[in-house]
């Protein structure tokens, strides 16, 4: 059994919001600079060129990415044999308390009917899996509302099968354009239960955009759903082009067999995640 501070866990998480909120990813900056070298049309080129030049921009100044510095999801991972000494939900929150009022990122967390705003981005969302070990592993994902607008939930017909899959995925990236300011990352969440499906959808985007899905089968998918996505032609920022979406990453577990629950969570080009082990 090993024992953590419940304020090691705090630091941890005020950390990874205040730099994830700066700073693009390098797979993110790689898959953008990629996307850019596709395109012809000079509108095309020259949105890359200004997204470009704001995570440059971010980096040098401090300036956040985006003036939606997200709601905080935080996918944690409990090895069993950690000790937290102190509150581990208490900490979590406590960190984006702290990440989001020291790094002056917007909050904007706020009551569903009211509309009151917290006036600290808490609480989180959080997801728990307990795995073996005895470290934490935390991911953090700030996730902006015009891109989490976008995604959906939905109950498919077994007999519906990939044809039903891709026609849902298509057809939702067809109605959002540019409200998720495109280039997009897609999450597809496929298994499990109506509310599992969306929790995949979401995980399946912090994975790298560059990796290659050890399952062939899901691999040869990720891939036609890409080539499929970016024949709409909505490109960067939806003004046209070659590069609507950057990636599609797939979490597939298995469901009963009178479902197929299917959800699609789009992510904004930022990708604003970063991830750590304590």
């Amino acid at each position: 059994m090993r024992t953590i501070q419940a304020d090691e866990i705090t630091k941890a998480v005020r950390n990874l919001c205040m730099h994830s909120n700066r700073y693009c990813p390098e797979d993110v900056k790689k898959a953008l600079a990629a996307g850019a070298a596709e395109e012809e049309a000079p509108t095309a080129k020259e949105v890359f060129r200004q997204l470009m030049e704001n995570i440059d921009l971010a980096a040098k100044t401090g300036v956040p990415l985006c003036q939606d510095t997200g709601l905080a999801v935080l996918f944690v991972e409990l090895g069993q044999d950690a000790h937290v000494q102190g509150s581990l939900h208490d900490a979590l929150n406590e960190g984006v308390r702290q990440g989001y009022k020291d790094g002056f990122l917007r909050k904007s967390a706020c009551d569903p009917f009211t509309r009151k705003n917290t006036g600290d981005n808490t609480p989180a969302v959080i997801h728990y899996d307990i795995v073996p070990g005895d470290k934490i592993h935390i991911a953090l994902m700030a996730k902006g509302g015009g891109s989490e607008n976008m995604s959906r939930v939905t109950m498919l017909a077994p007999s519906d099968g990939w044809a039903g899959v891709k026609k849902f995925v298509l057809t939702r990236v067809a109605e959002a354009r540019s409200n998720p300011c495109p280039p997009i990352i897609i999450g597809v969440g496929m298994g499990g239960t109506f509310d599992y499906s969306a929790k995949l959808a979401k995980k399946a985007m912090l994975r790298k955009l560059d990796d290659i899905n050890p399952d062939p089968d899901l691999a040869a998918k990720e891939k036609e759903l890409l080539e499929l996505v970016n024949r709409l032609g909505i490109g960067p920022m939806g003004l046209g082009g070659k590069t609507t979406c950057l990636a599609v990453k797939m979490l597939v577990t298995p469901c009963h067999i009178a479902s197929l629950p299917l959800a699609v969570n789009i992510q904004c080009h930022s990708a604003r995640h970063e991830e750590v082990i304590i």
